[in-house]
């Protein structure tokens, strides 16, 4: 008998956040959700069981919990310490980001060096479960993709990055992009939200955990990687230091290993192999290449995503 898991999501219900209201409505309607004694912003955290003995809290907010890290980090510690999965559910915008998506990314500030714990095997299992429901609501106009590690906190002075890894659970960003017409989309909500209570559906898939280094913030082969399938195995993606925070941090330089040691080590299960973007300057191709001979796996460009079977493998 495997021991129950428990997962938590927090949804800011105030109108500011384009996107999570609706999601909790949806997840009103989706599940049986009872009141639990927790209590955020004076409302109650409510929780459904998935019918195989693990919980999954939805946790309504005031603010965007990674806006206001300071104040919200307290309660998640003392609350919620003991998830194996939590998700800020939230909505997508920028300047020329892409419409008509569900996206779901890890939390960190690359530049620091900070990085959250991070959980691919779950994060996987949202990710194909908005891409099954998305298909089943016949939203053919949307995509599932991935982004770029990130944490919002730093845009809206939610609190230092050093403070990322103080919650011990892993994070992931869960969002619905990129214009008012895609947040106001109810079949969108209530595809967010039924993924939410499949994060611990898995297909039973060997996870190959990788990092993926380089490319663009929604960089396609990282994200087409989530779906690829070979033999009994697939790709695990969690952590993706894009290109333009390698070059930033400054990776090259010697914090750069020890910046990448802390983000391998957040990495639950640690890593297969490491894939970096062709259009990675040498310096940091050399950098990765070094870290893989560390821990004694394959380190390729990202072509060979599309042949997982050619990859060699350590075991």
């Amino acid at each position: 008998m495997f021991p129950s898991k428990k997962a938590v999501f927090f949804l800011c219900v105030d109108p500011f956040d384009h996107v999570a209201g609706a999601v909790f409505q949806a997840s009103r309607d989706a599940f049986p959700l009872t009141e639990t004694d927790i209590s955020v912003d004076g409302n109650r955290a409510l929780c459904s069981g998935d019918g195989f003995g693990n919980l999954v809290f939805f946790v309504p907010t005031r603010k965007v919990v990674s806006h206001d890290y300071v104040r919200y980090l307290p309660e998640m510690q003392r609350s919620f310490s003991d998830c194996d999965i939590a998700g800020i559910v939230t909505w997508h915008a920028g300047e020329n980001a892409p419409d008509k998506i569900f996206t779901a990314h890890t939390t960190g500030d690359v530049a620091s060096g900070n990085f959250g714990p991070a959980a691919p095997g779950y994060m996987r299992n949202i990710l194909l479960a908005m891409e099954g429901y998305r298909r089943e609501e016949g939203l053919e106009e949307y995509r599932v993709t991935t982004e770029a590690t990130h944490w919002s906190g730093m845009v809206y002075g939610g609190g230092a990055p050093e403070m990322i890894p103080e919650f011990p659970v892993p994070m992931i960003d869960i969002e619905i992009g990129s214009s008012p017409e895609s947040w106001n989309d109810e079949r969108a909500a209530k595809v967010l939200a039924k993924s939410l209570g499949s994060v611990f559906t898995s297909d039973g898939k060997r996870v190959r955990n990788l990092l993926c280094a380089g490319g663009v913030h929604f960089d396609p082969s990282f994200a087409g990687a989530v779906f690829q399938e070979w033999d009994d195995c697939a790709f695990g993606v969690s952590h993706i230091l894009a290109n333009q925070w390698l070059v930033s941090g400054r990776y090259e330089e010697p914090s750069g290993e020890e910046r990448l040691e802390n983000c391998v080590r957040s990495i639950a299960g640690g890593i297969e192999g490491i894939v970096f973007h062709d259009n990675l300057k040498g310096v940091y191709k050399d950098r990765f290449r070094a870290l893989g001979a560390e821990y004694g796996i394959p380190v390729f460009k990202h072509q060979a995503l599309r042949r997982p079977e050619t990859i060699p493998w350590a075991d």
